[in-house]
């Protein structure tokens, strides 16, 4: 078990080195196949955390977004306390949060792979940021992963690369925090979090995001992501036909 989760973390911080994204979205989705999704949310509080407070406070201009984005994040927290999904430590009512986190997988996946010109939604900003906040919270303690529809609303925005990077690092570290949160609140059984492996787990994301670094200049980043997308499609579609027993 233990070298599954220091490869699954490699892998993911791998990616996440290589790519910028996908750190969370590949390391439930992995984990998934031996774990429960809440145990696996456990072991992404550390390395995402550390990560996340990287990649928001690189640049500095902290401030000038939060100043920005504070209906976004107020939304996310609303989300993640009052969410309209199954929760991580749900079971039953005929839907699982495995399920839920396959199709978010899967729209991840579609969504880098056809996203190509975003539309310009800064005149909606005022009004979508709360709601796209508050979807991003009820999906992140459903799914343990805040990806859609953050992500591309951020992007929609058309940011300044750096900003939006910071400002992506700003929504992953409220998420982040609200899912640590939850999970501590709400536990599976008798089941604690598992502080020690979550730890143990940085090190490999570390390690893989310091490798991804690497291949990112001796490979085509377009190329890799391509790669990327579509493997997150077709998983994501298998956790979801294998959850309804189709295949």
């Amino acid at each position: 078990m233990l070298w599954f989760v220091i490869g699954v973390f490699t892998l993911a911080g791998m990616i996440k080195g290589t790519i910028g994204l996908g750190l969370p979205a590949v390391a439930m989705g992995l984990l998934t196949l031996v774990i429960s999704p809440f145990q696996a949310a456990t072991l992404l509080i550390i390395p995402s955390m550390v990560t996340n407070f990287w990649q928001l406070f690189a640049e500095g201009h902290v401030l000038r977004l939060v100043r920005r984005f504070w209906p976004l994040l107020i939304g996310i927290v609303v989300g993640s306390i009052w969410s309209i999904f199954p929760t991580l430590n749900q079971k039953g009512n005929g839907f699982h949060s495995e399920a839920l986190l396959g199709g978010m997988l899967t729209l991840y996946g579609l969504y880098g792979l056809f996203a190509k010109n975003m539309p310009n939604l800064v005149p909606h900003e005022k009004w979508l940021s709360p709601i796209v906040g508050y979807l991003g919270g009820a999906l992140t303690v459903a799914t343990g992963v805040v990806v859609i529809p953050v992500v591309p609303y951020l992007q929609s925005l058309h940011l300044k690369r750096d900003d939006l990077v910071q400002s992506l690092g700003l929504a992953f570290t409220i998420s982040t925090l609200c899912l640590a949160v939850f999970l501590h609140q709400n536990p599976v059984g008798n089941m604690p979090i598992d502080y020690k492996m979550s730890l143990i787990s940085l090190i490999p994301a570390l390690l893989g995001m310091w490798i991804g670094t690497k291949i990112r200049y001796r490979i085509s980043e377009q190329k890799f992501r391509k790669i990327f997308f579509i493997g997150l499609v077709n998983f994501g579609a298998y956790m979801v036909l294998h959850q309804f027993g189709v295949i």
